[in-house]
């Protein structure tokens, strides 16, 4: 996980070395393993290692090839034998990723990213044909954004830089904000207008000035994986899983797994087990979560279950939030997102006391397990991809089996599964999930408030391959929105995002992975006697609700001053009335939607956060209502930076 930033100037001068030590320290506390630069002519990059595979400091980055293209790597490369082999390069196989990222640049050209497998993000600089190349893995897990101005390119791992060098007064992007009061922005925008990320599985080129953007790979919608019975589908399962769970245990230093009660990552750890067990070069430590005043979310059973099995028990974290800090920023840094250094909670500060007393830089996380695996038992896509291949008589056994299984109608799951073909009015039914947003604002933004959801194409690829997309795109948005880890640093792994495993699970029968009264069947049965038979037969797991309502609700009332203007409403995003009961049904404990909530909530925090226009002013201080009307000419202003003249200005003319 280490960080880079870049400056290409077109025809201005390159950035002052007191600019560039600003730059510096905003990348210093993400890269504690040494700084690197390289700065030639109109070209100025810096380098912030965090070594977590043992061969990534054996070499400075940037990294100049033979060709002298200038590349910058951050990423951990799980295929490096294959590469090393195809490129045929001379390599030692202890040579670091990027000497090898190298050596497949230098031999395909950009073609070569997408055999590059792992997590990655990279920067090339062609100074022969003066071309610049961003690019991210399929799944994106690295971030990496870009700022294209007349006269220079800014890119860099971190949003904060972006700002910190930004000449012009930065606009907020609505979209991102209509998102994120839902589900997760779309991969390729961020909070502001003309500063974009790199989506995944995607390569920017800039030349010229201009920004062009490339899908260099996609999930074949043609492959499929079809065996002769349920055991050879077991057996390919528990291979191609233990691999993606092996090409995340590469590791400089000691890695800790976060445990829960569930399936997810409990057979994340079980696997690691093994496969340490095998290789004898260690154990993975875990971290567990347990709320014991919710009776809802009782995870502590299912975690001692799997620590007594593995003998070794894990750190215990009391994640209630009856105490903890719901909303509000700190007082120092750049609060660039909505996710970006919240006030940490107690449970948070735990977090990162054991992973600095262990010594922990990696963390293996069973993200993306629910929504590829099958964690929720529906028909629908099975159903759909019979009728599109047009298997009637199969169609109708499914029917009425799934129909026994979830005593539901044979026509009422026909019905759900035909109307998802069909354009569906979306903001209807958003508008009742969130029903404090302004009608004119949910208009305009109503697929980002779906999720970006579309109706499924009858002559496309299956119907559940569709969904399998659809699926992962909402996981790749998740991971775009998220902040890094700082304070200390670590580096996140997702077993169940590993690209080969995807491949493969997009590829097979959906009847594999779900069947009637079998959820995540294909999973339960090929990790029978490896994964504690006490967690394989829980039905699902549970989730904090109440306790959860009553943080949000208490800490809500601390923020807010009677008679306040909230900032999203003068922006005409929600209407503050409504909202307003929405809080106060929390404590009467009417059903409200938690998560839509927390999100609108946060917003509003963040929005006072980065709306501050003077940094001498209290921290909950709001602009007058006038400041904030003015929907697109909002002056962004981080706190803690120098303003120019001209930006101060603008915040005076709007208040």
């Amino acid at each position: 996980m280490s960080v880079q930033f870049g400056r290409w100037s077109f025809h201005t001068k390159p950035l002052e070395p007191n600019q560039l030590k600003r730059v510096d320290d905003v990348l210093a506390p993400y890269g504690p393993d040494g700084a690197s630069s390289y700065s030639q002519g109109e070209l100025q990059i810096l380098y912030r290692a965090f070594h977590t595979t043992p061969e990534c400091n054996r070499v400075m980055q940037p990294f100049v090839t033979k060709s002298e293209a200038i590349v910058t790597w951050d990423g951990r490369l799980d295929n490096r034998e294959d590469l090393l082999r195809s490129t045929d390069s001379g390599l030692a196989t202890s040579s670091p990723d990027i000497s090898i990222v190298a050596a497949a640049y230098e031999k395909w050209g950009t073609s070569c990213l997408e055999k590059l497998l792992g997590d990655w993000a990279i920067s090339i600089f062609e100074p022969v044909n003066h071309s610049l190349t961003l690019a991210k893995d399929p799944v994106g897990v690295r971030h990496l954004y870009y700022s294209l101005e007349n006269d220079h390119v800014h890119w860099c791992t971190l949003l904060e830089p972006l700002l910190l060098l930004a000449d012009r007064v930065l606009i907020l992007s609505e979209e991102y904000i209509a998102a994120w009061l839902t589900f997760f922005p779309d991969v390729h925008l961020t909070p502001y207008v003309g500063i974009c990320s790199v989506p995944p599985s995607s390569s920017v080129t800039i030349q010229s000035g201009m920004a062009s953007v490339k899908r260099y790979w996609d999930f074949d919608p043609k492959r499929t994986v079809r065996l002769q019975s349920d055991t050879e589908y077991e057996e390919q399962f528990r291979s191609v899983f233990s691999d993606a769970v092996h090409r995340r245990l590469r590791s400089a230093g000691p890695i800790v797994a976060e445990l829960s009660g569930g399936m997810d990552s409990t057979s994340i750890v079980c696997v690691a087990d093994k496969l340490l067990s095998k290789a004898a070069t260690g154990r993975i430590d875990t971290i567990s979560f347990y709320d014991d005043s919710e009776p809802n979310w009782n995870e502590r059973p299912f975690f001692l279950q799997v620590e007594s099995q593995r003998t070794h028990p894990g750190h215990h974290i009391n994640a209630s939030p009856q105490a903890d800090y719901v909303f509000g920023y700190e007082e120092t840094g750049i609060p660039s997102t909505p996710a970006f250094h919240a006030r940490p909670t107690e449970a948070a500060r735990e977090y990162a006391l054991c992973l600095r007393s262990q010594e922990s830089r990696v963390v293996l996380s069973g993200v993306g397990g629910d929504e590829v695996m099958g964690g929720v038992p529906t028909p629908e896509a099975e159903i759909q991809d019979l009728l599109v291949a047009g298997h009637f008589a199969l169609l109708g056994k499914q029917l009425k089996a799934w129909a026994l299984a979830q005593r539901k109608p044979l026509f009422h799951l026909l019905f759900f599964s035909l109307r998802e073909f069909f354009p569906i009015p979306l903001l209807a039914g958003r508008q009742l999930v969130v029903p404090w947003l302004t009608r004119q604002f949910a208009s305009r933004f109503h697929e980002a408030l779906a999720g970006y959801e579309y109706p499924l194409k009858p002559l496309g690829p299956r119907p559940s391959f569709q969904k399998n997309i659809s699926t992962l795109d909402t996981v790749r948005r998740q991971l775009a929105a998220s902040a890094l880890p700082c304070e200390p640093c670590y580096e996140r792994r997702y077993p169940y995002l590993d690209r080969t495993l995807l491949e493969f699970i997009f590829a097979l029968p959906r009847q594999q992975l779900v069947r009637p009264g079998e959820r995540r069947s294909l999973m339960r049965r090929a990790l029978r006697g490896l994964v504690p038979p006490e967690v394989l037969e829980r039905k699902r797991k549970g989730y904090s609700a109440r306790s959860t309502a009553m943080a949000l609700y208490t800490q809500w009332r601390r923020a807010m001053q009677p008679g306040q203007i909230l900032i999203t409403s003068a922006l005409g995003i929600v209407d503050q009335a409504v909202l307003s009961q929405a809080v106060e049904d929390l404590q009467t404990g009417h059903d409200v939607s938690l998560i839509p909530l927390l999100r609108t909530l946060s917003m509003e925090m963040w929005l006072r956060a980065v709306l501050s226009p003077d940094q001498s002013h209290e921290s909950d201080a709001l602009p007058s209502t006038a400041a904030v009307r003015t929907r697109h000419a909002i002056g962004f202003n981080p706190r803690g930076l120098n303003v120019s003249q001209a930006r101060k200005d603008t915040y005076h003319d709007l208040q």
